[in-house]
């Protein structure tokens, strides 16, 4: 930055408070941006009677930061290692943000996704390494490519994958862009210019043995298993974070509801034990539905049959990209049939689908128990992280819950177009792969993002109100259920009807008529007999 050449596109004033400290500043800014780097600044007035600290974190940089002041003798701009605090970092974040050039709108990059670019990188270099064990690649061109290859698995020329990921021709655009940075790459570290492709060749050397249609099918793939570590890691995380609370709220006895009416008690631990192993157990079938991306068709070439590539060279480019990539990957048994098969993301896909059914069910669920506090249950708290309404004082709304509802929706959303793309694959070959690819990256990125927002953000810090819990239990004609055994259903009916009529509690109605003891009553209703009953 120091010395660059900058143009200011706008400037927004941001006022700050004393009860500003500590939280997050949203600014919404209005602009068109034209050019590859976005730089932000944030410039703090003089004053002899205000001090303002700019958040940190020692978590690494996505971009450089750079500090000044005058008073403090830096006039230029300089990194925050330059004086002296290597491992601080300003946090800010920008995003939705929009250009209104057509021609300069992109979707996504193939860069937003590195470990799309990271296969991409894999898959060629096992391609070159079993090219050049056949004989086929000369050592004087093979190890330019394998060393290029290196340095984009290794997180270098990321930004020079430009292309959209969402592209007509099967994702050729995307295999081409590839073969590009790396022959270029290759051709620089043997003192030759971009572009001297008589020495290396982006199709002849790099592209050897290949097509679009097995190599980006197989880089998705392995793509895809590395992206969705994450994931499982946030739902691990999440929970965790519910069975916490389930410990914690293990004796809050609160009322089930089934059809949102009164059912039966049981414990709000119990309640939020159920969240964290509903979802937990979807680990086990992202994991099942894993597999299938185990199985590619490297080495398929156009449409399967292997086309100009060596009978061994299939066998070959995927043991290199296993022993690459550290995945137990192998042969499809039949690559004509791999070629043109979408359906391992359509399982994956549905799995995402009922992950997200499931986060958005709890959501729901956390929404209802927190409502009020007046005229809702309130049998819990959810931590505020807005103002609230911006023209009812005191009211705080389930923000965080309603993002995760509507990033659910967006995933089943994602489900549904790469079922359509799945089913609009013609013969040989589904050229809608890229469209499927998206929507699989954005599910997995939109899940992971949702549930650690909902762990931090939410779960973590949500209280019980245990007096309103228990105040439900003991006026709801529902408790009457546990008397069944003593007293039969009749019975038990007529008293809990005889509760709501009178607005009488069941406990009351039963002692008053004499049908059992304080004590017998005492027993039934007992907290462990109303979250385990055990019949003798």
């Amino acid at each position: 930055m120091p010395g660059a050449a900058l143009t200011e596109i706008t400037r927004v004033p941001v006022p700050i408070v004393d009860e500003d400290a500590g939280t997050i500043k949203t600014v919404g800014i209005e602009a068109t941006v034209d050019a590859q780097y976005l730089v932000c600044t944030i410039e703090i007035p003089d004053s002899d009677t205000a001090q303002f600290s700019v958040g940190s974190n020692n978590l690494g940089e996505t971009a450089p930061t750079y500090i000044s002041s005058a008073a403090c003798a830096i006039a230029t701009p300089v990194t925050m290692a330059g004086i002296g605090f290597p491992d601080v970092h300003l946090i800010m974040s920008v995003r939705d943000f929009v250009t209104l050039s057509v021609d300069d709108y992109n979707l996504d990059a193939i860069s937003v996704y590195p470990n799309i670019v990271i296969a991409y990188a894999m898959v060629k270099l096992a391609c070159a390494r079993a090219n050049n064990q056949l004989g086929l690649l000369d050592n004087d061109i093979y190890h330019p490519i394998v060393a290029a290859c290196e340095r984009i698995i290794n997180g270098e020329f990321h930004d020079q994958f430009i292309v959209e990921i969402i592209q007509g021709g099967a994702g050729t655009s995307t295999n081409m862009n590839a073969n590009e940075v790396i022959a270029n790459v290759a051709l620089e570290l043997i003192g030759k210019e971009k572009g001297e492709y008589e020495t290396i060749s982006p199709l002849n050397h790099v592209n050897m043995s290949q097509s679009t249609n097995d190599t980006y099918p197989t880089a998705l793939l392995v793509g895809f298993l590395k992206e969705y570590d994450p994931l499982l890691e946030a739902i691990k995380s999440l929970s965790e974070s519910f069975h916490a609370k389930g410990v914690e709220f293990a004796d809050v006895i609160k009322m089930g509801r089934t059809q949102l009416q009164d059912a039966v008690p049981m414990s709000l631990g119990q309640e939020f034990t159920a969240f964290g192993n509903t979802l937990l157990d979807d680990i086990k079938r992202l994991n099942e539905m894993s597999q299938l991306f185990l199985e590619v068709n490297l080495g398929a070439t156009a449409i399967g049959t292997g086309i100009n590539s060596h009978l061994d060279y299939p066998k070959i480019a995927v043991e290199a990209l296993a022993d690459l990539s550290g995945l137990p990957l192998v042969l499809a048994p039949n690559p004509i049939a791999a070629t043109s098969d979408t359906s391992a993301f359509v399982s994956f896909s549905s799995v995402l689908k009922r992950v997200a059914i499931k986060l958005s069910k709890i959501s729901n669920d956390l929404r209802l128990l927190s409502s009020g506090p007046i005229a809702g249950f309130n049998e819990i708290n959810l931590p505020a992280v807005q103002a609230g309404s911006s023209i009812m004082p005191g009211k705080v709304n389930p923000v965080i819950p309603e993002a995760v509802n509507q990033t659910a929706f967006q995933v089943i959303g994602n489900d549904l177009v790469i079922t359509l793309a799945a089913e609009a694959g013609q013969m040989q070959l589904n050229a809608f792969e890229p469209v499927l690819a998206v929507n699989i990256l954005r599910s997995l990125r939109y899940m992971t993002n949702a549930m650690v927002m909902l762990r931090t953000k939410c779960v973590n810090g949500i209280t019980a109100n245990v007096e309103v819990c228990a105040k439900y239990v003991e006026q709801s004609p529902g408790i009457a259920t546990f008397f069944t055994p003593h007293l039969g259903y009749k019975e038990s009916a007529r008293i809990a009807k005889k509760s709501l009529a009178d607005g009488v509690t069941v406990r009351e109605i039963i002692i008053k008529e004499g049908l059992m003891t304080e004590e017998q009553v005492n027993e039934v209703l007992h907290v462990d007999n109303l979250t385990k009953p055990n019949i003798q």
